[in-house]
């Protein structure tokens, strides 16, 4: 398990086929039960996010979509200003806790931010 943690702060992505690794290997599920989990909630967020609703995930951080308005951009290149629409936008917000074990290193370690 510690090889596996080192190779995650080399800068490895975590994905999809990761995260139904790891709840099959903690939880015991099917691998196919596994990736179905994952993919649930995966599907909930998607689905959160695309009615604008925030998803808040305790000890983790916040999902939300926000809006942003039509604004004058301008090409790097060329120097023209161009119109950027109106879009939306969904950003992270993380917790306290995840700020405190990122900047404590805890999740290297497995051990509980100090208070």
């Amino acid at each position: 398990m510690s090889e596996r943690k080192s190779e995650r702060q080399s800068g490895r992505t975590i994905t999809r086929a990761d995260l139904s690794e790891a709840v099959y290997q903690r939880v015991g599920l099917s691998r196919t039960e596994s990736a179905d989990l994952v993919q649930m909630v995966l599907d909930e967020v998607c689905d959160a996010a695309v009615r604008g609703e925030p998803v808040k995930l305790s000890s983790f951080g916040s999902f939300v979509v926000r809006s942003k308005g039509q604004r004058i951009g301008r090409n790097p290149k060329t120097g023209v200003e161009v119109p950027i629409l109106p879009r939306r936008v969904m950003v992270f917000k993380p917790s306290n806790v995840l700020k405190a074990r990122i900047n404590n290193g805890a999740s290297a370690n497995g051990a509980k931010p100090k208070a």
